[in-house]
């Protein structure tokens, strides 16, 4: 697959795609990012965040690498190569070694569409095609939110999300901590696929320790998938609720970031800081082995690899991939 075949399929440029913490995006700071390969450039005005192709249109400079300061007509991104100022429409207004030349029409940096939810910032490098992913646990009351990640994958999209929806790795990937290898039946379980994705519920699950706290629980989980590189789940106690929000940015051709918002309803004692250890040390042990994944591109032709009943989500995620036309990450 030649290295950009995908990253320009309007099914992924048309999708929001988180890449960065609302908390790491104070004023006055230029942030370099990467999506679909292209490298943007992320700052923050008095009254909103902007999402621009991070390249100075004179000489082709980062503008991440310039400054940003305050004009009387608002803040301004200086180009650190020859001093250009763009305005925050991205619009030219100040060429240093032309001062009274009016800039050209063409000097304008694009523009993305942004938007800031649930403590993210999130992008589409297109038109915008439904809302940001839904995770309806991150405005109920008694839900705490716990940031985690970004986590870096060597791998893409497809495999990650797959990865997610996996329920028999979880005794044996996550051993002791997920599941118990001598307790590792999957049960019977149906999943429904929509025009709005995929729903897997109520799928029983036995766990050493299902979200941190270090107590095993029977816990029923629920898979949402509404967007081709978002999913949620929720796991379910008899008095208590677990939800993660899952957003996988493709990064470029190989390489993916994950980030992962976990609510809960309860444990509000424990340390948010040892929630988001667990999370790490379980993310760690699936980066290893969806890293280590052969082929790389998810295969959509059910007969290339073998398949059983416990894997019905993620046979049901492939036929939904391969409904909806998507050309990155699959074969």
């Amino acid at each position: 697959m030649p290295p950009d075949l995908g990253l320009n399929d309007p099914l992924l440029l048309n999708q929001w795609f988180a890449l960065a913490w609302t908390s790491s995006l104070p004023e006055n700071k230029l942030q370099p990012v990467r999506v679909l390969g292209r490298d943007l450039v992320l700052w923050r005005t008095s009254d909103a965040v902007h999402a621009w192709k991070d390249l100075c249109v004179h000489r082709g400079a980062k503008l991440s690498l310039g400054r940003i300061c305050r004009r009387e007509g608002g803040e301004c991104i200086i180009c650190p190569y020859h001093g250009w100022e763009y305005n925050f429409a991205g619009e030219c207004v100040r060429i240093p070694a032309h001062p009274d030349q009016a800039p050209p029409s063409r000097a304008h940096v694009d523009r993305f569409v942004v938007q800031e939810k649930y403590g993210l910032v999130w992008v589409c490098l297109g038109k915008p095609v439904g809302d940001i992913p839904s995770f309806p646990e991150a405005s109920m009351p008694g839900f705490r939110l716990i940031p985690t990640g970004p986590y870096e994958f060597h791998a893409q999209g497809p495999r990650i999300i797959e990865n997610i929806l996996d329920l028999a790795h979880l005794p044996i990937a996550h051993a002791g901590l997920l599941g118990d290898p001598a307790n590792a039946e999957i049960g019977e379980y149906t999943v429904t696929t929509t025009a709005e994705g995929i729903v897997a519920r109520d799928i029983p699950l036995w766990q050493p320790d299902p979200d941190g706290t270090g107590r095993s629980a029977k816990v029923h989980y629920t898979f949402w998938v509404e967007r081709p590189f978002t999913t949620r789940l929720t796991k379910n106690h008899p008095t208590q609720h677990f939800s993660i929000l899952v957003a996988v940015t493709p990064v470029d051709a190989e390489n993916s970031v994950a980030w992962v918002l976990i609510a809960m309803d309860y444990a509000h004692d424990v340390p948010e800081e040892e929630l988001r250890q667990f999370q790490d040390k379980v993310t760690a042990q699936d980066i290893r082995i969806v890293n280590s994944q052969r082929p790389e591109l998810l295969p959509l032709d059910l007969q290339s690899e073998l398949h059983l009943r416990s894997d019905q989500i993620a046979i049901a995620y492939r036929r939904w991939l391969k409904h909806l036309g998507l050309q990155y990450g699959i074969s």
